[in-house]
């Protein structure tokens, strides 16, 4: 079954908490501290995988979740560092943040990989703490929480040529003769409910992929037909055979509805090279109509060629020029995944929520960060995040916002009593 849209959810793993221990050995009555660090939380990663052509699997299996860090041990032990969970997708991925709508990464080329979620970093052990004045620190940091995300992907084929047509052009039969392709093939409209690649031989050294777009119809780059859900495929192709049926009874309208559709969806597949091929010249309707077609097509300076799939009547001909334009298109601009600075996304801002007359909830990356990172059972650790808040500022900010002794104040996961 070919799927090319898909949503899933990612989550990575969480560090392993920092230990809190102390030496303790016969005849070393003081040893120290000695608590180990935590191991860090997996990645979630996506891997391209050249022998998949859909994203069906994800109609299966929809989260995914990689593996906590392990805590840290004793005598400076490190905790184990959790795998990475890799999630494997066909080349043509794009990965979209599906709240946002952000791109996060077009995937193409076989083993490529994208980091969508990196796990959180594994948690100091006390023995971080130490120091001339703090010998015996009853302090660690638990492990830092692994980040989550919805993701939308979606299959945009890679091939070198598209064929592209009103709904029973030929292009199934074409493709059919061109390539070792097998598509449905039948005298009535839209046959071709999904796209089809194939590969075909120009010569001893040179191959080209081809795909079949299922038929596009009039209001396609608006959702009408079948249109919608594919006119993504031919983003990905360089050049474009434009499939006319020499039975239709206005070919040249069909041409043109079908570059304004092309238009309306992406402008710059109106830029794309496209070959025109006259279908069906085998019929004496269509040899009538070819006269009047190759006039208008090549006075707009499009190169125009009959052919008859059926009969496989200049078929190769049609492929070495198709070939020869390929050669001569310019490459596919892939979006550039150049991490972009917004002030914004700084981790130490926060900001102060009132829910109401006595309780408050203080948002912020790092806020929320450190107080999932902090031993609450350990006075030292408390003291520590005391001083953390204080340093950002959080304080301050609640008490401007009117914050009295005694209300209640939320930060992530944790309820807080405000005391001045």
């Amino acid at each position: 079954m070919f799927i090319d849209t898909a949503e899933i959810y990612v989550q990575s793993g969480k560090g392993g908490d920092g230990m809190v221990h102390f030496r303790r050995e016969k005849y070393v009555p003081r040893g120290g501290p000695d608590g180990g660090d935590g191991g860090k939380g997996g990645d979630v990663v996506l891997e391209v995988n050249p022998h998949l052509n859909t994203l069906a699997d994800f109609n299966h299996k929809k989260r995914f979740v990689a593996q906590n860090g392990k805590p840290g041990g004793p005598n400076n032990r490190y905790g184990k560092s959790a795998p990475d969970l890799v999630i494997r997708v066909p080349p043509g991925t794009v990965v979209y943040d599906a709240d946002s709508g952000e791109v996060l990464g077009d995937l193409t080329e076989p083993g490529q990989r994208l980091v969508v979620c990196k796990g959180g970093r594994g948690g100091r052990g006390n023995t971080h703490f130490k120091s001339a004045r703090r010998q015996v620190p009853r302090i660690a940091e638990k492990g830092e929480p692994g980040e989550s995300r919805h993701l939308r992907l979606e299959l945009k084929l890679i091939a070198d040529i598209g064929l592209i047509g009103v709904p029973n052009a030929g292009k199934s039969t074409l493709l059919s003769v061109l390539t070792n392709a097998r598509p449905k093939i039948a005298p009535y409209p839209f046959t071709t409910l999904t796209p089809n690649l194939g590969v075909a031989s120009v010569d001893e050294h040179t191959r080209v992929v081809l795909a079949d777009i299922p038929g596009l119809i009039e209001g396609a780059s608006q959702g009408a037909g079948l249109g919608h859900e594919f006119l993504r495929h031919v983003q990905r192709t360089r050049v474009l055979v434009h499939l006319l049926d020499g039975l239709s009874a206005e070919p040249l309208a069909d041409f043109s509805q079908i570059n304004t559709e092309l238009s309306l969806f992406d402008p710059h597949l109106a830029d794309k090279p496209q070959l025109v091929a006259f279908n069906k010249i085998d019929q004496a309707e269509a040899q009538a109509r070819w006269p009047r077609v190759q006039e208008a097509l090549s006075a707009r300076g499009y190169t125009v060629m009959p052919i008859s799939a059926l009969a496989r009547e200049n078929t190769r001909s049609l492929l070495l020029k198709a070939a020869e334009m390929l050669a001569h298109a310019p490459e596919v601009q892939q979006p550039e995944m150049t991490p972009v600075y917004r002030p914004e996304d700084d981790p130490r801002a926060f900001r102060v929520e009132r829910l109401s007359a006595r309780e408050w909830r203080v948002h912020g990356e790092a806020i929320e960060r450190a107080a999932a990172m902090t031993y609450w059972e350990y006075d030292a650790a408390i003291r520590r995040f005391q001083k953390i808040i204080q340093t950002l500022g959080v304080i301050e900010a609640l008490r401007e916002a009117g914050v009295q002794e005694g209300d209640t104040v939320y930060i992530g996961e944790f309820e807080l009593e405000f005391h001045a």
